[in-house]
């Protein structure tokens, strides 16, 4: 008898993890950026706001994200993750926000936990 697959059609679920998951990815790349806008001299700052964003977000497509080029074990994903996240946190504490380096560093740290059981589940 024939298995018949009836997922093929049904859309993708979300769940709120999902959602600020995402946000934070957006923050990241943002945070990335604003921190090679204010962080370089003139000239330099512009190579480094549009490279060291531009660099993360392709970094992130090619390895964590839903559709990656290159598929990655847990512990590779959760690698590329943390470097993207720890430099976003990183750069909001050269630019001197400690308390947005926290607040982010925590939410990124509890939302990957949470993601990451959900994935060895």
């Amino acid at each position: 008898m024939a298995v018949v697959n009836t997922d093929q059609g049904a859309p993708p679920r979300f769940g709120p993890n999902d959602v600020l998951r995402f946000l934070l990815e957006l923050f990241a790349f943002f945070s990335i950026g604003l921190w090679g806008f204010l962080a370089w001299p003139p000239l330099w700052n512009w190579a480094f706001g549009i490279g060291a964003p531009l660099f993360a977000i392709v970094l992130w497509g090619l390895f964590r994200s839903p559709r990656a080029v290159f598929h990655l074990d847990a512990f590779g994903k959760a690698l590329v993750e943390i470097v993207i996240m720890g430099s976003a946190a990183l750069a909001w504490l050269v630019i001197g926000q400690w308390i947005v380096a926290a607040l982010f560093g925590i939410l990124a740290v509890v939302s990957g936990i949470i993601s990451g059981r959900k994935e060895f589940a």
